[in-house]
């Protein structure tokens, strides 16, 4: 089987999707078998970024000088060129990270979807997102030969907002880091945001969350731990990140930007609580890496979060920052909660792991190919 996956999120900053599409070939590359006829290429495109030949050994590199913006409007507006004519090479099954799929000529298609927020929330996103994801990616995903999901919680929104069979969906949740969970909570830890500075992620109600639950201490003589906003800067993140440098937050918020992967288990090993608060998600991929640390989560109680995090998280009611506020209140407060929390994160990690992502992944491309096959 020769399989094209689309690499080119994790070609620079590798954030969710990046990471997913990292982990996953490495995994396919680490579980193909001796006897099983498989070969995996990743693609990339880009006029300033080069795509390293080793970059996942065992996978063969594809390195295109093409901008991405020109190629996404030829791909996404006029299907064309095929990956075929692009490449030079022959597949079997063409793999795209995201919901639009990869023009090809023969090959069977395979689209993964994180998350739909595009279609219900378009103003959270980017202008190119905003141009072809609504009006394209619906078609696109029922074209699809199969469509790989992150989570429950997609699965049931791709169904109710494209009308894709359920049984063209393959469930393939993402992966915990092989990392050695933390023995102890580091004196002094700082609570914790990981992710891209957006209002999708909700920063915004995280600061005013913050600012009241320091003056609830303060009236009670209590300190508080800092705030750590760790992630790139993204869409709209200007006035997040003026309000955490201007008074009151100045000093007691700090903002570290992008954080490289081979630096994330040490920042997550330092933090007391890490927090996702957002309006929704996908997956929630730094819930899972902080309970593989050992690091106790409080998520919103929105998308996928729940569905992740299990009975091992705290979660609060999107968008009320009171709520918010009085559990990490009583969280900071109680350390043996805190202990509690680890060792029920740790469980709730071992369920995830990137080999049964590989494995699920498999089983798409193995209906997307019997499918492809029925269909001429």
């Amino acid at each position: 089987m020769r399989i094209l996956l689309d690499y080119r999120p994790a070609l620079r900053q590798r954030t969710g999707v990046g990471e997913y599409v990292h982990e996953l070939a490495r995994a396919l590359v680490g579980t193909s078998l001796p006897g099983r006829s498989e070969t995996l290429s990743l693609f990339s495109s880009s006029w300033q970024h080069r795509l390293a030949p080793n970059v996942v050994p065992g996978a063969t590199a594809i390195d295109q000088r093409i901008p991405v913006r020109v190629l996404n409007l030829l791909w996404h507006r006029a299907g064309w060129p095929t990956v075929e004519r692009l490449t030079g090479g022959t597949f079997d099954v063409v793999h795209s990270a995201h919901p639009l799929r990869l023009p090809s000529r023969h090959a069977a298609q395979v689209v993964t979807v994180h998350d739909l927020d595009f279609l219900t929330h378009p103003e959270r996103t980017t202008a190119e997102i905003r141009r072809d994801y609504p009006p394209l990616a619906p078609g696109h995903i029922r074209a699809a030969d199969a469509v790989v999901v992150v989570s429950r919680h997609t699965a049931s929104e791709v169904v109710r907002l494209t009308g894709v069979a359920r049984e063209q969906i393959f469930v393939c949740p993402l992966g915990r880091p092989d990392w050695i969970p933390r023995d102890t909570e580091p004196a002094n830890a700082p609570l914790l945001f990981l992710g891209s500075i957006e209002p999708r992620k909700n920063v915004g109600l995280l600061l005013d969350t913050y600012e009241r639950l320091r003056a609830a201490r303060d009236a009670r003589a209590l300190t508080t731990p800092r705030l750590i906003l760790a992630g790139g800067a993204g869409l709209d993140s200007g006035p997040i990140l003026s309000r955490a440098a201007a008074p009151p937050l100045a000093g007691h918020v700090a903002v570290l930007g992008y954080v490289a992967p081979e630096a994330r288990q040490s920042l997550y090993a330092s933090a007391m609580a890490c927090i996702l608060p957002s309006h929704t998600e996908g997956f929630g991929l730094p819930a899972l890496e902080a309970m593989t640390i050992g690091v106790p989560v409080v998520v919103a109680d929105q998308g996928a979060l729940p569905e992740v995090v299990g009975s091992a998280g705290r979660l609060f009611h999107a968008g009320d920052p009171q709520a918010l506020a009085t559990v990490l209140d009583a969280l900071i407060s109680a350390p043996d909660d805190r202990v509690r929390m680890r060792e029920a994160g740790l469980t709730q990690s071992r369920l995830f792991s990137w080999t049964n992502t590989a494995d699920r992944t498999r089983d798409a491309w193995a209906h997307a190919l019997e499918r492809k096959a029925h269909r001429g």
